[in-house]
Parts: structure tokens; C-alpha cells; sequence
């Protein structure tokens, strides 16, 4: 794919790489600010802005093999989304390949985690609980997404980070979500954070979720719902990296490039894909 399609340093076929990548340009569930769809392509050119190297890894990091499958196509129902990606994403899987999606809003997430069994744990960094068991009348909306992995997975293999803005119905309910709110980890710290969830959850695989405005506005202004009092950038990046080994697929999501003409938000969902590359790439030392 020619440049600002591929992802940056996504040259290996699909049967060499070790990593895949797949972007999913929906956002027809979007309830405030559209345009989530943009995002891969957006990302894919910031992701051009980064030297091939993280130093902070260490120079022997061997490089991955990573392959980009481009994207889904557009649907406008959320089952045929879901379709899609569980077309791409299966396979991926199946064959033992750490996946990257790109988002896209949160939805997107929904197919992926049933593509990965029941073997996982869901960790997400996210301003919302996002635990509705419908929202504007769909289950599939981008609110929904941990109550249907609960529903696949089981609640102890499901944990947010971040939050801060629960609805009343979300609360009122016998089997919330487990999560660590934004003002407990401002207090507390994300190592503590981190490992709470990581102890707290069942499997020993852990897919990490990043909407991105679980990160404070501030630093991430283009995204659909926007929440204050988040995350600082480099409190995600060092979370990627204390769930290390465990780590089996990553995904960001809500980027939302008309709400930032700047693109800086484009620029730091490429870096955290650049991370969590980095962290798996540790594994094959």
C-alpha cells in the first residue's frame, strides 16, 4: 500500500508477520460527535511522524513483522461491522497474531473480543463505563461495550480504567462493572491502578481497549465524547507496558479527526499503537 494507506513499517506479508493490523472506520452509533470513521486513516499517516526506534526499549528490540490489512468496509448497520471485522480478525487470531485495530468508535471492539474465545480478559481505558445493556436503540452501541464482553467473558474478566461519567442506570445494577475511576488513579497512581485490574481479573491474557478519550481532552481534544479530569498520556503508556507479557491485541478507538485540526490526537493513537508494538516485540527477545 502506497504511503499514508499502509501503517509505517507495516511491510511484511501476512504470513511472515507477527503483528496485524486492521482498521474499521465506523461510527454510526456515535451520539455526540461523528466522524470516528476518519480515524485509521488519519493515524496511519501520523504514524509516519515516529522514528523506527524507542529508544527508551533499548537498541536490541528486534523489529516486528507487521503486516496492514487496510480496512473494513464502511457498513451502516452495526452487524455488519461486526461481520467484517470477525472476518479479518478471526484469522488473525487464529494464526497467532497479535492484533492492532484501529477505530473507528468503541463499538468496534464488541466483534474483536469474540473473535479471541473466552481465554482473554478485557481491560479498557475509557472516560465512560460504557456498561448499558442498549443505548438509542441498539445493544451494539459504542456505550455498550463492556456489558457484552461481560456477557462473553464473564465480570471478573472485565475491568476499566479511568472512568468518569457513570449513568444512574449503569450504577444501580447488581453487576456493575469493575473499574478504577480517573480521580482514584489521580490519587493513587496507575501502577496501583494497573495492578489492581491485572490481579483482580481471572485470564491471564489481557486485551487492552484505549478510547481515547480516556485520556484528559487536554492532550486528546478530537474525539467523540469528550470527558474532563482524564488520564495523562504518559500514565497509558506506562500501563501498556506494566501489563507487558500479557498483552495478546490492543485497540484505539474514538479518535475523531474533524473535532482536532491539529491532528495531535491522530499523532499520540499512533504512538500508543507504536508502544503496545514495542511491548509485544519484547516477547521475542
Amino acid at each position: 500500500m502506497p504511503y499514508g494507506i499502509s501503517y509505517a513499517g507495516a511491510e511484511s506479508d501476512y504470513g511472515s508477520a507477527d503483528a496485524f493490523i486492521l482498521g474499521i472506520p465506523y461510527d454510526r452509533t456515535s451520539s455526540f460527535r461523528a466522524g470516528a470513521r476518519e480515524a485509521p486513516f488519519h493515524i496511519r499517516r501520523a504514524s509516519y511522524n515516529f522514528e523506527e526506534t524507542l529508544f527508551e526499549h533499548g537498541a536490541d528490540l528486534p523489529r516486528m513483522n507487521v503486516f496492514d490489512q487496510g480496512n473494513c468496509e464502511d457498513s451502516f448497520l452495526p452487524e455488519d461491522m461486526m461481520d467484517e471485522v470477525e472476518f479479518f480478525m478471526s484469522r488473525a487470531v487464529k494464526d497467532g497474531k497479535f492484533t492492532v485495530a484501529m477505530g473507528g468508535e468503541h463499538s468496534v471492539n464488541i466483534p474483536i473480543i469474540r473473535c479471541f474465545g473466552k481465554d482473554v480478559a478485557l481491560i479498557t481505558i475509557d472516560a465512560h463505563l460504557d456498561s448499558r445493556d442498549e443505548y438509542l436503540g441498539t445493544e451494539y452501541s459504542h456505550a455498550c461495550v463492556t456489558r457484552r464482553a461481560a456477557e462473553h467473558l464473564g465480570l471478573d474478566n472485565v475491568f476499566s480504567l479511568g472512568v468518569r461519567s457513570i449513568s444512574r442506570e449503569e450504577l444501580q445494577r447488581d453487576d456493575i462493572v469493575q473499574h478504577i475511576t480517573s480521580f482514584e488513579i489521580k490519587d493513587k497512581g496507575i501502577v496501583w491502578a494497573v495492578k489492581t485490574a491485572l490481579e483482580t481479573i481471572r485470564s491471564e491474557r489481557v486485551y487492552l481497549s484505549l478510547d481515547i478519550d480516556g485520556i484528559d481532552p487536554a492532550f486528546a481534544p478530537g474525539t467523540g465524547t469528550p470527558e474532563p479530569f482524564g488520564l495523562d498520556p504518559a500514565d497509558v503508556k506506562k500501563a501498556i507496558n506494566i501489563i507487558g507479557e500479557r498483552l495478546v491485541g490492543f485497540d484505539v478507538t474514538e479518535v475523531c479527526p474533524p473535532a482536532d485540526p491539529s491532528g495531535i490526537t491522530s499523532v499520540l493513537a499512533a504512538r500508543f499503537i507504536n508502544e503496545a508494538l514495542a511491548v509485544r516485540a519484547k516477547s521475542l527477545l
